[in-house]
Order: C-alpha cells, then sequence, then structure tokens
C-alpha cells in the first residue's frame, strides 16, 4: 500500500469515526423532533424510528397551550442576559486589575479568586439559598442572577487577554489623557472582543441550561425558568404516557439555542480558537 493510498484510508476512517459520534451525539435531539411530529397513535412499535409518515404540528400547538413557555421564556432572557450583562463588567474589571495594575498581595488574592473554580456550585446552594431567603429574595428572578454576578473563568479569560496587549498602547492612551476606565473602554475591551464573544457564549448557554439551582429558589411561574418549565410539564404529560408532548416540549427549550448556533456557529468557532490561542 502505498503512503498516498494511506493517507487517503486514514483520512476517510477519520471521517467515519467523527461521523458516527456525531450521529451518537444528536440521534436524541432527531428522536425528539420525530417523535413530536408523530400523531399519538403512530408511536407504537415506531417509537425508536426517526421517519415519520404523517407529520403533524399539533403536540407543539398542545404543548405551548399547557404550559407558559412564553412567561418562562422571558423569565429565562431576563436571567441570562442580566447575569451576563454584569458579568462583562465584573470579569472586565477585575480582569484589568489583575492584568495591568500592581498592588500588595494581587497574586495571592488572584490565586484565591481561582480557588473558586475547583469548588463545585451544587456545595452552596445552601449558603445562598440561607443568604437570599434573608434578603426575601426568593421566588424572584433577580435571586436567581445574584451567585452568579462574578465569574472566576471569565477573569481568568480576560486578564489573560488583557496581558497580550501591547504597554505601548496604553501609554498611547494615558498621553491623550484617558482615565483607567477610558483606556479599558476604548483600548482593552475592543482587542480582548473575540474572549468576550467566547465567554458569553459559555455563559448564555451555561445560564439558560441550568437547573438545580433556578428549581430550588423558585416555586411558582412568576421567576421560573425554561428548564425548570419543562421539567414540570414533562411530569404531567408523562403522567398520561403523552411521549409525543414531552418531545414537543423539549423541541421548544432547545430550539433558541440550536437556532443561534446554526446561525452563529462559524463565529461561535473562531473566537473560542482565538481567545484560546490568546489566552
Amino acid at each position: 500500500m502505498s503512503p498516498r493510498t494511506a493517507r487517503h484510508l486514514s483520512s476517510v476512517y477519520w471521517a467515519l469515526g467523527v461521523g458516527a459520534l456525531a450521529f451518537i451525539w444528536v440521534f436524541p435531539l432527531l428522536w425528539a423532533l420525530s417523535t413530536s411530529l408523530r400523531a399519538p397513535g403512530e408511536l407504537g412499535s415506531q417509537i425508536a424510528s426517526l421517519w415519520v409518515s404523517h407529520p403533524s404540528f399539533a403536540n407543539f400547538r398542545d404543548a405551548w397551550a399547557d404550559a407558559p413557555f412564553v412567561r418562562l421564556y422571558y423569565n429565562t432572557a431576563v436571567v441570562v442576559f442580566g447575569i451576563l450583562a454584569v458579568q462583562l463588567i465584573t470579569i472586565t474589571l477585575a480582569g484589568y486589575a489583575f492584568a495591568r495594575m500592581d498592588f500588595a498581595g494581587r497574586e495571592v488574592l488572584f490565586r484565591l479568586f481561582l480557588l473558586q473554580l475547583m469548588v463545585a456550585p451544587s456545595s452552596l446552594i445552601l449558603p445562598n439559598f440561607v443568604t437570599l431567603r434573608t434578603l426575601g429574595l426568593l421566588n424572584t428572578r433577580l435571586g436567581i442572577m445574584i451567585p452568579y454576578f462574578a465569574s472566576a473563568f471569565g477573569m481568568f479569560l480576560l486578564r489573560q487577554a488583557f496581558r497580550s496587549v501591547p504597554r505601548d498602547l496604553e501609554d498611547a492612551a494615558a498621553i491623550d489623557g484617558c482615565s483607567t476606565l477610558q483606556t479599558i473602554w476604548h483600548v482593552f475591551v475592543p482587542l480582548a472582543k473575540p474572549t468576550l464573544v467566547a465567554f458569553s457564549i459559555v455563559s448564555v448557554v451555561y445560564h439558560y441550561n441550568e437547573f438545580l439551582w433556578p428549581l430550588i429558589i423558585t416555586d411558582t411561574d412568576r421567576a421560573r425558568t425554561v428548564t425548570v418549565g419543562l421539567a414540570s410539564f414533562t411530569q404531567s404529560a408523562e403522567s398520561g404516557a403523552q411521549w409525543n408532548l414531552v418531545a414537543a416540549g423539549t423541541v421548544i427549550v432547545v430550539l433558541p439555542l440550536l437556532v443561534l448556533f446554526i446561525l452563529f456557529q462559524r463565529r461561535f468557532v473562531e473566537s473560542f480558537m482565538y481567545s484560546g490561542l490568546k489566552g
């Protein structure tokens, strides 16, 4: 076998392997989509099949009517983008402080911040719950958001990005009369834009999918997010073995992130690659 043929076969095997893994990963989503398009009488022995002979959107209509998805989407949008807005401010200021400012105990404090990455979020549920109960913020969107306003991961990413900015640019901004905040906004933030985009993607996806903390802190639809609302809807649908409705509700919840990824997948990949290289 020639080296060229061997390389070609190796590429084919690699593509087949990656394709098989991708299919395994996407199969549950494809199954949920196909099941949501089936009429209740079509399940039976075809429950594991991806082919739908007579697709119908009736399950989506029924699921949308049975659960307050509009309210759940609103709560989720407020929580996800509210957390992100505050995080972008805190991680930018903290990243600049640890990257460009000299003060006593900087390295020690930086390492203490990084310890947060080693703490499991579930271990903080009880103290956070007690604190928010004392503040009277249970069953509120603000109560869901507060524990995530600071991010050690985001601070680390911004610190690494800001450290790569040439000192000459900062000195030029100082000569032009820029204050510290103006320098951060006009010099550092534009250069760290790919890192900020990458962190924003991680933050939005994580907090959109967050389940345990919103479940514990909310008990009505007034502040519940889509993941908690889906769990409540699923329990009622499963009691009647309405798997079509369960699948339709799941697709409704997953669809926004899926559409977002399809529309901006190239930007997502470029942002992660750039932030990884600069870090």
